[in-house]
């Protein structure tokens, strides 16, 4: 009965060991171990977003490429773009078909749920855009009227969270910012709800076709996002970046595109 005991214990014994050997494993976080193999970092993006991603002349372009482009430089990886169905990010991401979410991608508390984002990187407000000749002057006068936005987007979200408004309006959803603009310079909606710097920056290459309502529907912070376990990753991005910020990088790309510094890091 005595070795019996004695020889249950060293079975358990070896098995616990065994279970945290396996645990341990599973604990580990190689991420960036893992891009470091390969080589590349595969950057899902809404290819269709200026100015923080898009399609020009044929190549993708915009503030979140050329960023990530700095930081893939630094890092001695390769940046591959890959363009995602917006509505199907959190897929792409978590099927590993892309190894993070950077496109003007909003901060917020649902996301932080199945996200692991960077620390803010830039500031950003979901306003109101409407014809430049509208009469439209303030929120209340867009009431009982179509409002378009882009599908799954964090406008949709802003949407949402206003419910006196949204439920005062009649919502329109498209692919993609560009197709809701479209949409309201024939008339099909009277204004389109969307990211302040998406909307300043269409407005500044269209001249004045377009007007943004002083009044915002809700405040927002962009940032880059991975998946839950990888914090290895994550980290080594955000160092790069806050490297890039403090050498002054990081304000050449921001005045590129906008004009001004809209970035946050080490603000």
């Amino acid at each position: 009965m005595k070795k019996y005991f004695i020889f249950a214990i060293a079975v358990l014994m070896v098995a616990s060991l065994v279970l945290t050997g396996c645990k341990g494993e599973k604990d580990i976080d190689d991420s960036w171990e893992k891009i470091q193999e390969k080589g590349e970092l595969v950057m899902g993006l809404d290819d269709s977003f200026p100015p923080m991603g898009f399609r020009e002349d044929g190549e993708i372009v915009g503030f979140d490429v050329d960023v990530a482009k700095e930081v893939c430089s630094r890092l001695g990886i390769e940046l591959k773009l890959q363009p995602i169905n917006w509505d199907n990010k959190m897929h792409e991401l978590n099927s590993g078909n892309i190894d993070c979410i950077w496109n003007g991608f909003t901060i917020n508390e649902e996301r932080k749920k199945e996200v692991l984002f960077t620390e803010p990187y830039m500031n950003n407000r979901q306003v109101l855009v409407v014809l430049a000749d509208s009469e439209y002057q303030t929120i209340d006068d867009l009431k009982g009227k179509k409002i378009g936005l882009q599908a799954e987007s964090s406008a949709a979200d802003a949407l949402n969270s206003a419910e006196d408004f949204r439920d005062s309006v009649e919502v329109f959803e498209f692919d993609d910012n560009m197709n809701a603009l479209m949409d309201l310079e024939v008339g099909g909606v009277d204004a389109v709800l969307m990211d302040e710097v998406v909307a300043n920056y269409n407005i500044a290459q269209k001249g004045k076709g377009y007007r943004v309502l002083d009044q915002e529907l809700a405040h927002e912070e962009y940032g880059i996002g991975f998946r839950k376990k990888d914090k290895a990753l994550m980290e080594k991005i955000q160092q790069t970046l806050e490297e890039m910020a403090e050498d002054g990088t990081l304000e050449q790309i921001s005045i590129k595109w906008f004009d001004e510094d809209l970035t946050t890091i080490g603000k």
